[in-house]
C-alpha cells in the first residue's frame, strides 16, 4: 500500500526553529507551528522541546535537527507521545553526545521517531537501555531477519560466562527485550513481512523456552539426580522430557504479546531420579524421588521462570489449558498417560488444536513420539469417515465457534475483535483445520501446521480455487498485521480494534495508511477491514452453517470417498 506524502519542512511545513530560538516567544505562532506537524497538546510539546534543549549551545544543535525530527514524528501514529519519549531519552543519556550523533546520522533520527511515535513498549526498551540505539545502527541488525541458529548462538554466548541460575535467567529476559526491539522495528519499517515477523517471534520463543528448560533442568539435577526408567531389558536409561508448543507457537506464527500454549510431557511414568556413578561428586540430597515428582517440579519451575516478572521483565506468559484435564490436575504427564487420555476423553476441539502441535524444547525424540502417538486421534484411527460422521464433526466445530461468538457479543467485541470476532482469524483457522481433520488421514499432503501453508495445500488439491486461496490469504495477513499493530503499542495481549476515534486513527497509521489525511486513513482502513472480514465470514458460514450446500465440503467428502 503506497504511503501518502507527509507533512514537514520539505513538503510545505513551517520552519519550526522559532519554537526554540525566537528571541521573543509568540504563543500563537508556536501553536501554529506545532499543529502543522500533527501535535495536539501544544503546551506539553513546548515543554518537551524546552527540556530537550538544555544550554544555549545544545539548543542550537537541537534546532538544526528539529525540522527533520518534527517531520518524522508527523508521519507516526502519535506525534505527541513521540516527543514525550524523545524527552525521556534525552534525560537518560549525554545530551551533547546524542545530539552530535543524530546530526551525523539522520537515518537514526528517523528510525527513533518511528519507534517513539508508534510503540510505547519499544520506546521504553530504548529509554531503559540507550546503548541499544547504537546496536540498531549496526547494519546487520535490521538488514535481515534473525535466524533461529543465530539467536541460539548469540544467547549461548551471552550466558556462557554466567554460573548462577537467576543471573542466567535475567540474561534471557534482557535478550528477549533486545530481540523484540529488533523484530518490532523491522516490522514498523516494513522491512519484514507478516510471515517473517511471526516466524522471528516464534524462533525467539523456541530458543528462550529451550534455554530456560536447560537452566532449570540442570539446577534440579543437582538437587534430585537424573530422572531414569527401566526399559524392557531392565537397563536403566535417562527419561526424556519435551515441551510441546501449541496454538500459534506450534504453528510458527506467534504474536508480539501472545501467551505461549504449552504441554509438558515425559517419556515414561515409572522410574526415579538416580545419582550417576561417576565417582566425581556426592549423590544429590534429594535423589530417589519418582519421575512423576521430578517432572512436576520441573514443569512448575519452568512455568514460573518463563512467566514471572522480575526487574528485567518476563520471558513469556504461559498458558497450560490445552494439557490433559485443561486447567486442573498435573502439569506434566507421561506419553502413556496422554495416550489413555486422548483415547477415552479427547474431544473434537482437541483434535483441531493438536494439528499445530510441535516440539519446541527438550527432547526432540520424545516430542516426535508424542506427535506419532496423537496422529490417529487427530485424523481417526479406524475406517473411513462417512457423510454423517463428517457432518457431526462440522457441527461440533460450529458449536465451539457459537460459544466464542456469544462471549464476543456479550463484551461488545463481535465486530471489533480481529482474532475471535465475526470474520476474524479464528474463522479462517477453524475452516482450514476442520478440512484437515476430515481429510488428513486419507490425504496427508493437506496437513500443515501453519495457516498460510494449509491454505496453499487446500488449493493444490483443488478444494479451494486460487482466487479463494488468495482472498483468504490476504485476509489472514491483514488481520494478523492489525493484531501486531495493536499489541506492539503497550506489549499487551489485545485483539480488539479500539472504539475511540483517536486510537483507531493511530492503528491505521501504524498499519501504513497515510498520515497526511488521518480521517481518510481511518476510512480506508475500515473499508479494508470490512471487506476482508465479510469475505472470511461468508466462507465460514457457507461451510459451517450451510454444510449440505457447501461446495468445499462436497469436494472434501468426495476426496475421502464419503459423499452420498
Amino acid at each position: 500500500m503506497p504511503r501518502v506524502s507527509v507533512r514537514g519542512r520539505g513538503s510545505g511545513g513551517p520552519d519550526p526553529t522559532p519554537v526554540l530560538l525566537a528571541p521573543k516567544r509568540n504563543g500563537e505562532q508556536v501553536r501554529a507551528i506545532l499543529s502543522a506537524y500533527g501535535l495536539r497538546d501544544f503546551d506539553l510539546a513546548d515543554r518537551n522541546l524546552d527540556a530537550m534543549a538544555g544550554d544555549p549551545l545544545q539548543r542550537n544543535r537541537l534546532a538544526e535537527i528539529l525540522p527533520m525530527l518534527l517531520e518524522a514524528i508527523s508521519r507516526t501514529a502519535d506525534p505527541d507521545q513521540a516527543l514525550n519519549h524523545w524527552e525521556r531519552l534525552f534525560g537518560s543519556v549525554s545530551r551533547a553526545s546524542l545530539l552530535d550523533y543524530l546530526r551525523t546520522w539522520p537515518r537514526m533520527l528517523d528510525l527513533l521517531c518511528a519507534i517513539f511515535g508508534n510503540s510505547d513498549a519499544l520506546a521504553f526498551t530504548l529509554i531503559r537501555d540507550p546503548m541499544l540505539v547504537y546496536w540498531l545502527a549496526e547494519e546487520e541488525v535490521l538488514s535481515g531477519a534473525p535466524t533461529r541458529k543465530g539467536l541460539e548462538r548469540a544467547l549461548r554466548e551471552s550466558i556462557g560466562h554466567l554460573t548462577a541460575k537467576e543471573t542466567k535467567l535475567d540474561a534471557l529476559r534482557r535478550f528477549r527485550r533486545r530481540e523484540m526491539l529488533r523484530i518490532g522495528v523491522r516490522d514498523l519499517l516494513k522491512l519484514a513481512t507478516v510471515p517473517e515477523t511471526t516466524a522471528s517471534l516464534s524462533d525467539l520463543a523456541c530458543v528462550l523456552i529451550h534455554m530456560a528448560y536447560e537452566i532449570i533442568d540442570a539446577d534440579l539435577r543437582q538437587q534430585y539426580g537424573v530422572p531414569m526408567h527401566q526399559v524392557k531389558t531392565k537397563r536403566w536409561v535417562e527419561t526424556g522430557f519435551t515441551v510441546i508448543g501449541m496454538g500459534k507457537l506450534g504453528g510458527h506464527e506467534l504474536n508480539y504479546s501472545s501467551d505461549v500454549d504449552l504441554i509438558y510431557l515425559y517419556e515414561a511414568h515409572g522410574g526415579e531420579t538416580r545419582a550417576l556413578k561417576d565417582g566425581r561428586a556426592p549423590a544429590p540430597p534429594g535423589v530417589g524421588i519418582s519421575n512423576e515428582e521430578y517432572f512436576e517440579i520441573l514443569a512448575r519451575e519452568l512455568t514460573r521462570v518463563l512467566s514471572e516478572p522480575t526487574r528485567e521483565g518476563h520471558i513469556f506468559r504461559v498458558d497450560l489449558r490445552l494439557r490433559a484435564e485443561g486447567s486442573i490436575g498435573q502439569l506434566a504427564r507421561s506419553l502413556d498417560e496422554y495416550q489413555r487420555y486422548y483415547a477415552v476423553r479427547g474431544q473434537v476441539w482437541e483434535r483441531l488444536a493438536l494439528l499445530k502441535a510441535a516440539p519446541v524444547a527438550g527432547s526432540q525424540a520424545v516430542g516426535q513420539a508424542f506427535l506419532k502417538m496423537v496422529k490417529p486421534f487427530i485424523l481417526g484411527a479406524g475406517g473411513k469417515v462417512d457423510h454423517d460422521q463428517a457432518l457431526a464433526i462440522v457441527q461440533d466445530v460450529r458449536a465451539v465457534k457459537d460459544m466464542i461468538d456469544a462471549k464476543m457479543t456479550d463484551r461488545g467485541h463481535g465486530q471489533r475483535n480481529v482474532k475471535l470476532g465475526i470474520g476474524g482469524i479464528r474463522e479462517i483457522e477453524f475452516f482450514v483445520q476442520t478440512i484437515q481433520v476430515l481429510a488428513g488421514r486419507k490425504v496427508p499432503l493437506l496437513l500443515d501446521r501453519s495457516t498460510l501453508g494449509s491454505l496453499d495445500r487446500l488449493a493444490r488439491r483443488k478444494l479451494l480455487s486460487i482466487k479463494e486461496r488468495d482472498a483468504l490469504t490476504a485476509a489472514y495477513l491483514f488481520l494478523r498485521d492489525v493484531e501486531h499493530k495493536l499489541q506492539m503499542v503497550h506489549d499487551l495481549q489485545t485483539h480488539s480494534l479500539p472504539a475511540e476515534t483517536d486510537e483507531l486513527e493511530r492503528c491505521a497509521i501504524r498499519m501504513g495508511y497515510g498520515a497526511e489525511d488521518r480521517t481518510k486513513a481511518v476510512e480506508s482502513f475500515q473499508a479494508d477491514h470490512q471487506r476482508h472480514t465479510e469475505m472470511v465470514h461468508r466462507t465460514f458460514q457457507s461451510f459451517f452453517v450451510e454444510p449440505e450446500t457447501s461446495s468445499v465440503l462436497k469436494l472434501t467428502l468426495r476426496l475421502i470417498g464419503a459423499s452420498r
